[in-house]
């Protein structure tokens, strides 16, 4: 498998702040000079308040990072979209891009913008190479950009009104992993448009995100021998609890599609026999797969266990979780469970990512132990035994496949800088 770094990003986020040149207070970032401008009181958020319980304020003291001057109030700092504790002015866990009086953008990226978090030394802007152009600071939480607004690949375009806008965008690498038949990302990745829209009397600060949804998509059919396949939703509650065990507690039901999960999420998923009582016989999967369609030979595909085997080529293994007789199922020897890291496909020529559902296929097949063949799928087993595996009739074996399984896009959880996805 090969691992590229990509700048290409896939999300478009919408937020409206005014200022206007008044002669209200102004101030800064303590790290810079310039002076970011307050919006009118009257002016409303046109962005509806964040998702619960995610807090953009609750941000570690050691983390906090001032936003305007020392003295500002409580009033002051929100209406430069910052949060206040009582003592400090701080930025929240958000993308908060600010206008300042003599024509400079300042821009902070937080680490937690996103889930799973942005690394912040990828972020960058897009189309200059100007080291000049690069973070001013950023810090393990942060990255902050401040540049002249002519500056950086900004482009100016005149509206109507009076206004002149100034427009640029950043984004943050992501990596991709390349495989034989697809490609994939669990990585957080956003590109970040901004504008400054100046006239002869007022300020206003532009930032857009946009993601569509796509349908829901049926699932796929099992194949002659019954064998389903199963996502598990259940959820620790109690001290000393064990995820991985809690989780195929229970099932997500036929009316719970399509389920929606984050990049790099855990996905439990069980493979079991349907109407077969006999003790003896041992459920295998041959090989696990990944598509973005329910049709299992649709491209691109992603493998997940190979031989019953964690997919070596990938970075984040596939977990295969071991069913014995402590599960306290009837037939344990009927089952197969494992855990995937959530992740969405890369267009394998631009490694843009483009595919924002998943579908699991398991290929089974049915194995009755005997002196020369114990059924025990072990990784790295002679050929031998591999051969006595597949030995099984076309009626013994079965296709079957998850339902739609829809990536979340990153959480953007500020409401003055972000919109939620879905």
């Amino acid at each position: 498998m090969e691992l590229f770094k990509c700048l290409f990003g896939v999300a478009v986020v919408v937020v409206v702040l005014a200022c206007e040149v008044t002669a209200q207070p102004h101030w800064a970032l303590p790290l810079q000079k310039h002076q970011p401008l307050l919006p009118p009181q009257h002016q409303q958020s046109k962005v509806p308040p964040p998702a619960a319980p995610f807090d953009k304020c609750q941000v570690e003291q050691s983390e906090k990072i001032q936003c305007g001057t020392r003295d500002i109030t409580t009033e002051q700092c929100e209406k430069i979209n910052c949060c206040f504790d009582g003592r400090q002015c701080y930025y929240g866990k958000a993308v908060t891009v600010q206008c300042t009086r003599d024509g400079q953008f300042v821009v902070v990226v937080a680490r937690d913008a996103t889930v799973p978090h942005i690394d912040v030394d990828s972020v960058s802007l897009l189309e200059t190479n100007d080291p000049s152009c690069t973070p001013v600071d950023f810090t393990s939480a942060y990255a902050i950009f401040q540049f002249p607004v002519t500056a950086c690949g900004t482009t100016i375009k005149q509206e109507e009104e009076g206004y002149v806008v100034y427009e640029n965008h950043m984004s943050s690498s992501y990596e991709v992993g390349i495989g034989p038949r697809g490609a994939i990302t669990r990585d957080s990745h956003f590109e970040l448009l901004f504008q400054c829209r100046y006239s002869g009397t007022a300020v206003e600060a532009l930032v857009m995100e946009v993601n569509d949804v796509p349908p829901p998509v049926p699932v796929a059919a099992a194949g002659p021998l019954r064998v389903e396949l199963k996502l598990g939703n259940g959820q620790c509650h109690s001290k000393g609890c064990v995820e991985e065990e809690a989780a195929y507690g229970s099932f997500y039901t036929q009316e719970d599609y399509p389920i929606t999960k984050v990049l790099r999420e855990p996905v439990y998923v069980q493979v079991n026999i349907l109407e077969r009582s006999d003790p003896n016989i041992v459920l295998n999967l041959e090989h696990c797969w990944a598509t973005s369609t329910p049709n299992p030979n649709s491209l691109p595909q992603w493998d997940i266990l190979v031989d019953g085997c964690s997919y070596h080529d990938d970075r984040y293994l596939t977990t295969v979780v071991p069913v014995d007789g402590s599960s306290g199922l009837h037939y344990p020897t009927h089952y197969k469970r494992f855990v995937i890291k959530m992740f969405t496909f890369v267009d394998q020529n631009t490694f843009t990512p483009q595919k924002e559902t998943v579908f699991i296929h398991c290929a089974t097949a049915v194995c009755y132990p005997s002196s020369t063949n114990s059924c025990q799928q072990q990784c790295h087993r002679q050929r031998r035994a591999v051969a006595a595996v597949r030995k099984v009739s076309s009626s013994q074996r079965a296709l079957v496949s998850s339902g739609e399984v829809i990536l979340t896009e990153p959480r953007a959880p500020s409401a003055s800088n972000t919109k939620l996805k879905r």
